[in-house]
């Protein structure tokens, strides 16, 4: 089974590249979602313990736990230590069922892949791309969204040139919705050429 990792900076066309995926009947993990799961339930109690009072009516209030991490980088990796392992074993679990079923494929959507420093085991790893006008324009669109806080964000993720360099496939998403869905719609049928002539 073809593993495919898809990443890229925040604004950049991570989801809707993703729903492109899964709307081609191709299985999709996304760890954002996993990450609001785990909010709800598996890292309700550890979250809370270590950041007393972000747990509303026994879920994570994502507002209030946000708002004690900006400026403090030791705390958001204490964040990370507790819920990246979680995403993690679903990642795995996720990937070890698609193959089990026998999908030829499968795509994983990890935020931070390259700046995590973890081996994910992915064939091939698939960046979104918009220019950067663009990306603060729709970053700064989002519900809740400051420039301190997407300040913060974007120093903590690679430069999206850099992380072109290290891409095995390129989607631009700067055009309309629809042409990012036929770019994702070719790249699905060349890798499916590919996978034959193998």
């Amino acid at each position: 089974m073809l593993k495919l990792g898809l990443t890229g900076s925040i604004a950049t066309g991570k989801s809707t590249v993703l729903k492109a995926f899964a709307d081609l009947g191709i299985p999709t993990f996304s760890s954002d979602e996993a990450v609001h799961e785990l909010y709800r339930g598996a890292a309700v109690a550890p979250v809370e313990a270590a950041f007393p009072g972000v747990a509303v009516g026994g879920i994570i209030d994502r507002d209030k736990l946000s708002r004690r991490l900006i400026g403090h980088p030791a705390r958001l990796q204490q964040l990370e230590a507790i819920v990246h392992p979680l995403v993690r074993a679903r990642i795995r679990d996720f990937l070890s069922d698609a193959a089990v079923v026998g999908e030829p494929m499968a795509v994983v959507d990890i935020p931070l892949l390259f700046e995590n420093g973890v081996d994910w085991g992915l064939d091939a790893i698939i960046v979104t791309i918009v220019d950067a006008v663009e990306q603060r324009r729709r970053a700064l669109a989002r519900p809740g969204m400051t420039v301190e806080k997407l300040e913060a964000i974007l120093a903590r993720q690679l430069p999206q040139a850099e992380k072109v360099k290290r891409a095995t496939y390129i989607i631009d998403t700067s055009d309309t919705i629809e042409a990012t869905r036929e770019a994702v719609a070719r790249l699905v049928q060349r890798l499916r050429q590919e996978a034959q002539a193998r």
